[in-house]
């Protein structure tokens, strides 16, 4: 749909910021955090590590299940996880415990 083709435009802090937006402010929004599932998926290397850890931290927020994406960033997360500072690794742990998304 529209959202999908929009957010193809959308760098990867832009895909973060926008899916941590509605999850902090209670908004659903089904067909935007499924676009942004998708297009995120294919661009995690795009990501950096706060990045990843808004991403997935707004899908648990927002109970939007997207295994796809945690697992997509689980493993790009497993190559940098130096990178994360103590927020970001918190984040993201809460993220996926919360989810129920088993982090290999």
């Amino acid at each position: 749909g529209e959202a999908r083709t929009r957010i193809r435009a959308f760098n990867s802090q832009n895909m973060a910021n926008t899916v941590w937006a509605f999850a902090t402010a209670a908004v659903a929004a089904p067909e935007l955090f499924e676009a942004i599932a998708g297009e995120a998926r294919t661009r995690v290397r795009a990501f950096n590590s706060q990045n990843m850890a808004n991403t997935v931290w707004a899908f648990a927020t927002a109970a939007v299940a997207a295994p796809e994406l945690f697992e997509a960033i689980a493993g790009e997360a497993r190559t940098r996880i130096r990178k994360f500072n103590s927020q970001n690794m918190a984040n993201t742990v809460w993220a996926f415990a919360t989810a129920a998304v088993a982090a290999p």
